[in-house]
């Protein structure tokens, strides 16, 4: 699979997840860095804005989030 696939598979993936699950995302993402949202910053954004966020957490990481199987189907 080329990069460029993997993205577009990525982007597919956090395009379908609802709020609930990128805030879970969010807090538990094993990022390359330090996520510093605090809880209410998070509950203040809109979920367009959550997917930004996250879409750029795993780019920047260059990792693939890792979804339970009951998220991974709500996200398809």
């Amino acid at each position: 699979m080329s990069q460029s696939d993997q993205v577009e598979q990525l982007i597919k993936l956090v395009s379908g997840m609802d709020k609930p699950t990128l805030l879970r995302q969010l807090q538990l993402f094993p990022a390359s860095f330090p996520l510093d949202f605090t809880p209410e910053f998070l509950d203040r954004q809109p979920v367009d804005r959550l997917r930004h966020l996250f879409l750029a957490v795993c780019l920047q990481s260059k990792r693939l989030p890792e979804l339970p199987a009951d998220e991974s189907v709500a996200a398809a």
